[in-house]
């Protein structure tokens, strides 16, 4: 995890411009590079380091004796780089993952190296021979990208948005800083001048086809077919491999564990496979809460049944309610159940950076979508149209779940690992005959509950526990974490402010005074930027007013018959 920036074709003197990379500091606490490019002095690079492989070589942008006409800025992972090395005989200068990048490049072009890489990943690729600059990023988004190009030729790229925002050019910049598309791939030709031109934008990779890159997997061909029991094994292999190559760290790993379905897969997975490898540190476990919220609670029974390091944040209602602020600033948005879910996350990740050593952080995120884990899956009127559903959400992960992941670890300087979202493993499931991911017997996720049942990895009342919103989750039972929130804010906004908040925000106007008082934090850090946000999160086939799983009529809480 890193932070990422580049300018290209910068009309104001660079080390005024360079003021804005230094908005991302948090992403990289470790160390921090400005680099000018040669022969175009107007195009520069800004990185800050999360030093997580080769601590000697892993500064950026990353430049090789054989390909020097190549600068790479990179932000991710890259975990299948041993295989592809090995595979077509890269002579590697360093230790650094990433640098798989521009060999895959000099060998293939930008097509199949984006195709061939298995990991999260958001790069820029500078090819000065060629006059060429590439954008790329993964498949769901994971690790986050924006750009901004004005209709002069100047390029702006960075982790976060708010790295583009305050750049000077002498025209307006607008509202073009928008996020780069997830599974896509940009060709930019680079002038003389150091100004760019897009040549096509390309989606390299849909979340239903089998990735290229699985010719070169550590796992060969599974048993094809749709019988039962070949579907559940071949889920547990899947998913056991996508947590084993998430492995790859020099820096202490830890989880987010809720004690939902989940958090707690990957925790019992993550804890069998380092002893496997006889990692020499216990695994340390996170879990945020109110004091005997349904969240602690199970975490506790599951951290308990696995044997992690346990640690629990209790949260207060004056400490999340006085978050929600950074919480916005970080996530640049202002979705209403982005927020709530993030308010925990922010705070959790805030006390593993300041209290433990732990810095790569597993968690669940991407298992709702994929799996049909929402409790708005029971209403869905076919299996077609809920495999269709769960598509569209795993699309739009970048805006929402995966937005929430990547900024609130970011923001105190972690790096998450999201194996629900390996490649390999969603396409399989993807694959799968629509009636079998549906929920069954009124359970959601059924079919991954099912796939770990005789595992002994789990508690059987956490394999089977019921859906809970994580900002549901970490209040008590009584009054839900939305509640206590809209309590607080029912006396920030006004109700005459609410009326005219369509004319106010024409675009996704707030409908109550939870959403008013987002936005309104919202556009004093990013004024008319309303668009980053298409629409907001909602459930389907449900006449819902709230996103909260608390508020559907099938919901219930751990305590209720």
């Amino acid at each position: 995890m890193c932070g990422i920036w580049a300018l290209f074709g910068s009309d104001e003197c660079l080390s005024v411009q360079c003021l804005s990379a230094m908005k991302i500091a948090h992403r990289g606490p470790d160390a921090f590079r400005f680099e000018n490019v040669n022969g175009f002095t107007n195009c520069c690079f800004g990185f800050h380091r999360l030093a997580v492989v080769d601590q000697l070589y892993g500064m950026q942008p990353i430049r090789v004796k054989k390909f020097p006409y190549l600068w790479l800025c990179y932000n991710g992972e890259i975990y299948n780089f041993k295989q592809l090395q090995k595979q077509f005989g890269f002579d590697f200068q360093t230790l650094v993952d990433g640098e798989v990048i521009l060999h895959l490049y000099n060998r293939g072009g930008i097509e199949q190296t984006a195709s061939m890489l298995d990991g999260v990943f958001a790069f820029i690729l500078l090819d000065t021979a060629n006059r060429k600059v590439f954008l790329a990023r993964d498949t769901y988004g994971v690790r986050p990208l924006f750009k901004v190009l004005t209709d002069d030729g100047f390029l702006g790229v960075c982790s976060e948005a708010k790295g583009l925002i305050n750049l000077k050019h002498s025209t307006s910049l607008g509202s073009k800083v928008e996020p780069f598309l997830p599974g896509h791939y940009e060709v930019l030709d680079l002038k003389p001048s150091g100004k760019v031109a897009s040549v096509e934008l390309v989606k390299f990779h849909s979340c239903k086809d089998e990735p290229l890159h699985v010719a070169c997997d550590t796992v060969e061909a599974l048993p094809s077919g749709f019988d039962l029991e070949t579907v559940k094994s071949n889920i547990r292999i899947l998913f056991e491999n996508a947590v084993r190559k998430r492995l790859m760290a020099h820096r202490r790993i830890g989880c987010l564990l809720s004690g939902g379905l989940d958090s707690s897969l990957v925790a019992a997975v993550l804890l069998k496979l380092m002893k496997e490898i006889n990692v020499n540190y216990p695994l340390q476990t996170f879990a945020i809460g109110m004091e005997n919220s349904p969240d602690l609670l199970a975490a506790r029974k599951v951290a308990a049944h696995i044997g992690s390091e346990h640690h629990e944040v209790i949260l207060n209602t004056e400490e999340g309610i006085q978050a929600i602020e950074e919480v916005i600033f970080s996530l640049e948005t202002y979705d209403i159940t982005t927020i709530r879910a993030s308010i925990g996350m922010y705070l959790v990740s805030k006390y593993i950076r300041k209290k433990t050593d732990s810095v790569v952080i597993f968690s669940g995120e991407g298992s709702d979508e994929l799996t049909q884990g929402y409790i708005y899956f029971h209403k869905a009127p076919s299996p077609e149209e809920a495999a269709e559903e769960s598509e569209r959400l795993l699309k739009e992960l970048y805006l929402f779940d995966v937005l929430r992941a990547d900024r609130t670890t970011a923001a105190h300087g972690l790096e998450l690992r999201v194996p629900f979202l390996d490649h390999r493993f969603t396409s399989y499931y993807l694959s799968l005959p629509a009636e079998l991911r549906i929920p069954k017997n009124g359970i959601e996720k059924y079919l991954l509950r099912l796939s770990f049942e005789d595992s002994n990895l789990l508690p059987k009342e956490i394999l089977w526990r019921p859906k809970e919103a994580f900002s549901d989750g970490i209040a008590s039972v009584k009054k839900s974490w939305f509640s206590i929130l809209q309590d607080y804010i029912d006396q920030q906004v006004d109700d005459l402010l609410l009326e005219k908040a369509a004319e106010k925000y024409p675009f996704n106007p707030p409908k109550t005074k939870e959403s008013y008082y987002y936005r309104q934090i919202f556009e004093k850090h990013y004024c008319g930027r309303s668009s980053w946000l298409p629409h907001y999160w909602m459930p389907r086939w449900v006449k819902a007013t709230d996103p909260s799983a608390r508020t559907l009529k099938h919901y219930k809480s751990d305590t209720q018959e």
